[in-house]
């Protein structure tokens, strides 16, 4: 085998995979991208290598993440065409600052940030009222949100809906597993299904009738109900700035209103 059709055939297995999961057919693909299905079965093959033009046509079309972008670059044998930097860069000065005014901006009211694994890059004062929950040994960085949600020293002996909220969050990860190129995702998928099985929860559980699920937490000082929006970036060129997001956490009830202000105002 040539190194030729190495390089091909690894960016085909990545392309079928990207492909697979969207749950689209060669022909599908072929009638969104413009492109014969004949032609998509070489690229998939490694009868055919693909230009740098038709790397970034397919992978625009299966809406793949700028990691997974990256990746089906170098496999066609492509420089990547997305850079990544850490938020401590000087290139992010500007970006980084802006998050933390968000962050800052959501007081008094719990917000974080974090990566695409989910880990804690960031997060304001409030969020103390979630952290003082978790056993410290969980809080050793890196800090990974989902693990110190359901992990049985976290939050969930805290949490009053215990089973519909796991459900969610292992609902949650499973769908971003599926469309992201974070590596590492079904990993943290697995510890937590087991989390919820260890629990006796069902992690496929269905949430009640609801407008949102809400995180009702047995609090020392007070029952305390929250719910929580995920906020990205709307236009990242940068793979960190494609993976990061901002969940920010809101009072469902003005007795939690009240606490947080009165707390954290």
């Amino acid at each position: 085998m040539t190194a030729a059709t190495a390089t091909g055939t690894s960016f085909g297995s990545l392309l079928r995979d990207w492909r697979r999961r969207r749950r689209l057919t060669q022909l599908d693909l072929g009638l969104q991208a413009d492109v014969s299905a004949r032609h998509l079965s070489f690229l998939e093959t490694g009868r055919s290598r693909p230009s740098r033009e038709m790397v970034l046509l397919l992978a625009e079309e299966l809406d793949v993440p700028l990691r997974g972008r990256n990746e089906l670059m170098l496999a066609a044998g492509y420089a990547p065409a997305y850079g990544e930097h850490s938020l401590d860069d000087a290139e992010m000065t500007e970006v980084r600052r802006s998050l933390n005014r968000i962050l800052e901006g959501h007081s008094p009211y719990p917000a974080v940030l974090v990566d695409g694994s989910w880990n804690l890059l960031g997060a304001n004062a409030a969020t103390s009222l979630l952290t003082e929950l978790v056993d410290p040994e969980l809080l050793t960085p890196p800090v990974n949100v989902l693990r110190a949600s359901l992990h049985p020293r976290g939050l969930a002996p805290h949490v009053v809906d215990l089973a519909e909220y796991a459900a969610h969050l292992v609902s949650r990860l499973r769908r971003q597993a599926e469309r992201a190129a974070t590596t590492g995702l079904r990993v943290l998928l697995d510890e937590l299904v087991g989390y919820c099985r260890d629990a006796g929860l069902d992690p496929m559980a269905q949430p009640r009738d609801r407008i949102v699920l809400p995180l009702r937490l047995r609090h020392p000082d007070q029952d305390l109900t929250l719910f929580s929006t995920v906020a990205v970036l709307g236009a990242p060129l940068d793979v960190t700035l494609d993976e990061i997001a901002v969940e920010s956490f809101f009072p469902a009830d003005d007795a939690t209103s009240a606490y947080l202000r009165e707390r954290f105002g």
